[in-house]
């Protein structure tokens, strides 16, 4: 899309849903005006990080658009979170995981392999991605089967929530220091070194700049499509978890789809890899236990307690993004089995 256009639209949706939501037109127009302006947010957001990328880094950068691409996550989920809504909140992080998994990285490498037929990124890097990928599942799985088969007390409940989160997050934060500090050399990607002679799309300065500006605008478009969100829901029959696990991840992944799929057909698959693996992990090792010691602040603790569905959906997804990817190696058909099972799950969650 043509840069002045781009900005045009994002404006013009900004303003729309800022009218929208404070001259309170009917919820529906404000939801589907919300969405199109957070779509538009977090393009604006995905540009700011890859400009940044230029100067900190392609291994920085991709960890720099997977944590700013999640913003609009994060921010939606604490207003939700707020709210008391922790059964949307928990299907958003599960949507967030398995979007990024199988829509966001099943995208790259199917539209990077039809341009290139093989595409190889560090496959070191692709075993402690698939190690990490397999802790999180289990921290996200062991809590659910002993809080609910062993009849927790709410104390105990609490206690091992917050527990587990605490550990996530600690791995989380060794995990970024043993990538991008003592064993750096050993994760580098020599395609994500090659800058292929592009210029940044803007200055140091401004890519900084925009970047922050970018997610404040995140913040308060958030806070309005969320405001829209029972009512969305009620009017067409959708459950929480389908509005959850679907409708705010695949508009909250809107930065990492356009940056991901770029990088892929420039035949960068290791920095696509990186925003859309390492955004999971993300969302599983950090975001969700620090929403639930937010829940906290809050006063009233979010348990870790996932519903087996989005255990399955989890499962699933980190199985098959773990086979497709521990070699180091992507066609474009490994992209459409990643689609497939995309379909499978968002079928079965509508369903419900």
């Amino acid at each position: 899309m043509n840069q002045k256009l781009f900005f045009s639209g994002l404006i013009l949706m900004f303003a729309l849903s800022a009218i929208g939501h404070y001259a309170h037109w009917d919820m529906i127009v404000q939801f589907v005006i919300s969405a199109i302006a957070i779509i538009f947010v977090a393009g604006f957001l995905g540009k700011a990080t890859e400009s940044v990328a230029h100067y900190a880094g392609q291994r920085l950068g991709g960890f720099l658009n997977a944590t700013f691409g999640n913003a609009a996550e994060l921010i939606i989920a604490i207003f939700l979170v707020k709210e008391g809504l922790f059964d949307m909140v928990k299907a958003s992080l599960t949507g967030a995981i398995i979007g990024n998994l199988l829509l966001v990285l099943g995208l790259s490498i199917l539209l990077g392999g039809l341009k290139y037929k093989e595409q190889r990124f560090n496959n070191r890097l692709a075993e402690h991605n698939a190690t990490l990928m397999v802790m999180a599942v289990i921290g996200l799985f062991v809590p659910a089967v002993f809080i609910v088969s062993e009849k927790f007390t709410f104390d105990k409940d609490q206690f091992l929530s917050l527990a587990v989160a605490g550990i996530l997050i600690i791995s989380y934060v060794l995990w970024l220091v043993f990538s991008m500090v003592t064993h750096k050399d050993m994760l580098a990607d020599v395609e994500m070194a090659a800058d292929h002679g592009e210029e940044p799309a803007w200055s140091k300065r401004n890519s900084i700049l925009f970047l922050v500006l970018a997610t404040v605008m995140v913040a308060f478009v958030s806070e309005w499509l969320v405001h829209t969100l029972d009512t969305f829901a009620e009017r067409f029959g959708l459950s929480e978890l389908f509005i959850g696990a679907f409708v705010i991840a695949i508009v909250g992944n809107a930065a990492e789809h356009s940056a991901a799929v770029v990088l892929a057909m420039k035949n960068k698959i290791g920095a696509a890899v990186e925003i859309a693996i390492g955004s999971s992990l993300q969302i599983a090792l950090f975001v969700a236990p620090v929403l639930i010691i937010i829940s906290t602040l809050f006063g009233n603790t979010m348990d870790i307690v996932f519903t087996p569905i989005e255990l399955t959906a989890i499962g699933v997804s980190v199985f098959i993004a773990k086979s497709v990817s521990r070699d180091g190696n992507t066609n474009w058909y490994e992209g459409v089995l990643l689609l497939m099972v995309y379909v499978i799950l968002g079928i079965a969650f509508y369903l419900v």
